[in-house]
């Protein structure tokens, strides 16, 4: 963070021809939403916005917070180009860029988990490069712009929230024991079963079974856990829930197999 306050530091403010600003969407920048561009348009007060926030690189104006204020007060101009305020940063790589872009706040738009995680790991930080790499090594991806798939986890905040909390290795583990009982299947990476199995094998790693588990949950449909948890509603906070039923498909009848409840 001391870093990135050095950074806000060092800008001036100048007017730029929205014709010269461009925004680099192949590499952290999200999507631009044009629903979102209308609704800032519909409400927009030039009295009160923010400016956009520009680097000056390599002979060009690159928005890195603005994306969608940029194209508003364009469409409130006809759609023609005119003159923007901005900060307009200097000495800045592309990978600063980055990491402002993730730790911007204000009343902008949301940086929503994926694109942020995605921007730091542009950017080198190296907890959400660690982050990547854990997850690939159990031969799954992240989806940054939150969509599920085959093999592909859309729920990255929650992901990201167990991986800090149980750590590369057991995060890792978890991840291969859905993987290996699911098939990768798009519903069994949701952020139910991510906590559940992540959070049960936290508190069982010396106890349980890894093919046990595996071979238990197979049995059951990738939205058991889901399901099962949200018909328990609140009699126990989440992620509790989650790790009860994980614990419960364990268990199963047996009593030879049979974990202790810890929480």
């Amino acid at each position: 963070m001391n870093g990135t306050k050095r950074l806000e530091k060092s800008y001036e403010v100048m007017f730029i021809s929205s014709s010269d600003l461009s925004v680099t969407r192949d590499t952290y920048q999200r999507e631009l939403n044009s629903r979102r561009v209308r609704e800032i348009a519909e409400s927009f007060d030039e009295r009160v916005a923010n400016e956009p926030k520009v680097s000056a690189r390599d002979g060009r104006f690159y928005v890195f917070d603005g994306q969608h204020t940029m194209p508003a007060r364009k469409l409130l101009n006809g759609g023609r180009d005119l003159p923007i305020l901005c900060k307009v940063y200097t000495g800045l790589t592309e990978q600063d860029e980055a990491v402002l872009f993730a730790e911007q706040t204000g009343i902008s738009a949301k940086v929503y988990p994926g694109s942020k995680i995605r921007a730091l790991v542009f950017g080198g930080d190296p907890d959400a490069i660690a982050f990547v790499e854990a997850t690939e090594s159990a031969g799954l991806h992240l989806s940054f712009n939150q969509s599920r798939g085959l093999k592909h986890i859309g729920c990255v905040a929650a992901a990201y929230g167990e991986f800090m909390s149980a750590g590369a290795d057991l995060y890792t583990e978890a991840l291969r024991v859905i993987a290996a009982a699911w098939d990768g299947h798009k519903y069994s990476l949701r952020a139910e079963t991510i906590q559940g199995v992540t959070e049960f094998i936290k508190l069982y790693h010396d106890e349980y079974n890894p093919k046990r588990l595996i071979s238990r949950c197979r049995r059951y449909d990738p939205m058991h856990i889901y399901r099962r948890a949200k018909a328990a509603g609140d009699s126990l906070p989440a992620p509790q829930r989650y790790i009860f039923e994980v614990w419960n498909i364990y268990n199963g009848t047996s009593r030879a197999n049979t974990l202790p409840l810890k929480f």
